[in-house]
């Protein structure tokens, strides 16, 4: 059974907290800086809370989740439930059932001169190393993309 840890990653970035917030879950630009994780990255769903998302890549791929928490410009909880599998939702499979559910929580945080995103992700092993490359090139597109809005 897979253990699972909680990691975090924090940027500052020069735009109010509901500019990040926003911009954040935009399809057109959740899919740029996304692109670090997957190019092709998208979803599928609503950010409204009790919500169904799915996260996906391209081949369709990915992630099953609900919004489990959402203050706009505040606070965003994923709890993710399971994969998608060749288009299907599995979020009763053994290994599925070994790390989910697992969250995914987002705080916009002001601070002088804009916004303190801070993430904390949980994560199985086999996954960390991957993520702690991964989000630091992930937030540094998203502080681009918010600052040249901003």
């Amino acid at each position: 059974m897979p253990s699972t840890q909680r990691l975090q990653f924090i940027t500052e970035i020069a735009a109010p907290p509901a500019e990040v917030s926003a911009r954040m879950t935009a399809l057109e630009s959740y899919r740029d800086w996304t692109r670090a994780f997957c190019d092709g990255s998208t979803y599928e769903g609503s950010w409204e809370p009790g919500a169904r998302i799915r996260f996906l890549a391209p081949s369709g791929d990915g992630m099953v989740a609900e919004i489990a928490e959402h203050r706009p410009g505040a606070f965003i909880s994923i709890r993710h439930l399971g994969w998608v599998v060749k288009g299907v939702d599995d979020t009763e499979s053994d290994s599925v059932r070994a790390w989910a559910p697992a969250y995914e929580n987002y705080r916009f945080e002001p601070v002088p001169g804009g916004t303190r995103l801070v993430v904390d992700q949980d994560m199985t092993g086999e996954y960390v190393d991957y993520m702690q490359r991964t989000w630091p090139l992930a937030l540094a597109r998203l502080k681009a993309l918010c600052e040249a809005k901003a």
